[in-house]
């Protein structure tokens, strides 16, 4: 009885440390968002939408992640400052969703893993050495490739069939837009349209933009998606409202804020599909080994409301293509 009595003794001391070890809290992942938009997890729908993405696959912040917000309110000089605190945190992850965005994650760490979600040309940038193989500590999603500008202009013809001058506003610090004016000029010239491109580098040089495209009699304008566009775009939808410009945005956002129309890859969808890096990343993945991917949803949006008070009729032919038709 002895001999039984120290063998289960023997038997629970060498096992304890295993059952300790098994009640052990497992870890928490660090994922470091760092967004031109305000560093409030609720006060941009793609945030929900990576937070949801990332729940479907089993991370719950609060759980077994917790997310690190750090946005610029549309400053994108901040974003230095805010990639170095994200690398002094120790994240284990960065989601970064514009171009300036993964440029500023990538200036402050060249080992951490950085996920990009809404990159016109990361390979130009010079971001990853190509979309097969990122080949450092970038990957994720670029529409480039994605004939958006093209489109863009063709559904706004469509709609104004008497366009002939289109202004198009576009940030000059901004990397995307330079690409997006090689793009527009090249789609101008197929469709036989005169562009005026209006440079502003605040919202203290709107007004003047919109009474420049008053003066040079503008058809309509387009409007890139941009951090600064998309935070003072309420303001754009009334000066475009006001002048009676018809206006094509890069973003659904100033379409719900009352501008007319955008066309472009899902926002939302991308920082979902985003959480797939992320999670493959947690997992052991190299973000030099996952290929770059394009979004996998387009979305056409039109505020019918706007469309009247300009006095245009939308097509019916493009409120059946419509993902989403404000009313």
């Amino acid at each position: 009885m002895r001999q039984i009595g120290l063998a289960v003794v023997l038997a629970l001391s060498i096992s304890a440390p295993f059952d300790i070890e098994a009640q052990q809290p497992s870890r928490v992942w660090r994922i470091g968002v760092l967004s031109p938009f305000s560093p409030s997890p609720g006060s941009h729908s793609t945030f929900e939408a990576l937070a949801q993405g990332l729940r479907e696959l089993g991370w719950v912040d609060g759980q077994n992640i917790a997310i690190e917000y750090r946005g610029t309110e549309g400053d994108l000089t901040r974003l230095p400052d805010l990639a170095a605190e994200l690398v002094r945190l120790k994240v284990d992850v960065i989601v970064a969703p514009t171009t300036a965005a993964a440029l500023a994650a990538k200036n402050a760490t060249r080992s951490m893993p950085i996920v990009m979600v809404y990159i016109a040309d990361p390979v130009g940038a010079g971001l990853v050495a190509s979309l097969a193989r990122p080949g450092g500590n970038i990957t994720g999603l670029s529409w480039g490739g994605i004939e958006l500008s093209s489109k863009q202009l063709e559904l706004l013809k469509e709609t104004v069939p008497r366009l002939s001058k289109l202004a198009v506003l576009t940030n000059p610090a901004s990397q995307f837009h330079r690409q997006v004016v090689k793009d527009v000029e090249t789609s101008a010239r197929t469709l036989g349209l005169h562009l005026q491109i209006l440079e502003v580098r605040g919202p203290a040089e709107f007004d003047t933009a919109f009474s420049t495209m008053r003066r040079l009699r503008a058809d309509a304008v387009l409007i890139p998606g941009d951090p600064m566009f998309n935070f003072h775009r309420t303001r754009l939808a009334d000066l475009a409202a006001a002048n009676r410009l018809p206006a094509m945005y890069g973003q659904r956002d100033n379409v719900e804020a009352g501008g007319l129309m955008s066309y472009s890859p899902s926002l939302r969808e991308a920082h979902r599909q985003a959480a797939t890096f992320v999670d493959k990343i947690l997992k052991g993945a190299k973000p030099a080994d996952l290929p770059v991917e394009q979004p996998t949803k387009l979305e056409l949006v039109i505020n019918l409301k706007t469309a009247k008070a300009l006095g245009l009729t939308i097509p019916q032919t493009l409120l059946l293509q419509a993902t989403q038709v404000i009313e």
